[in-house]
């Protein structure tokens, strides 16, 4: 009896465990699909970023970690976006305007996309913040960077690794 018991409690655990989060998406297979909506209410898809470099970030505003490493994104952004790089920042579970006024207030233009429901950072199974991902332009995972804080060294380094177009970014 003892050990009937103790393995349902197990399986409640596990199955608790797998509804939190899936798992994240293998490096070198392809990016699971995306489609939430910004601050302006657009529908932004994943799919409509092929043939960029998708440095996708999943933040909130009461991470310190997450806004550590902001800074450095938006100047990789500005650096490398006319050769291709794109910032997707997936806010978790947040209101909108709390988010808009910070993305504001810390003048921040890359793409800020609002995941209110923690479906598309389950997907990406994402427990903590922040959590990044590289996507290649094919739509590959090519990395993924959990609790690590992003510097702005590291997002070239990375964008230089794995961007092999005619067109990638060279320092």
């Amino acid at each position: 009896m003892k050990l009937l018991l103790s393995t349902v409690v197990v399986c409640l655990i596990l199955i608790g465990l797998v509804g939190m989060a899936a798992r994240p998406p293998l490096i070198g297979s392809p990016a699971p699909e995306i489609a939430l909506k910004d601050l302006q209410g657009q529908e932004v898809k994943l799919s409509d970023l092929h043939g960029k470099v998708v440095l996708l970030n999943f933040w909130a505003t009461w991470c310190k970690p997450c806004k550590e490493e902001m800074p450095a994104m938006q100047v990789s952004y500005d650096k490398l976006r006319d050769k291709g790089l794109v910032v997707l920042a997936v806010n978790e579970l947040e209101d909108a305007e709390k988010v808009a006024e910070h993305i504001k207030t810390h003048g921040h233009t890359f793409l800020v996309v609002m995941d209110h429901d923690n479906r598309v950072a389950n997907r990406y199974g994402v427990v903590g913040l922040p959590a990044s991902f590289l996507i290649d332009r094919q739509g590959i995972v090519r990395e993924h960077i959990f609790g690590n804080l992003l510097t702005e060294e590291r997002i070239s380094e990375l964008v230089r690794r794995y961007d092999t177009s005619p067109a990638s970014v060279r320092r």
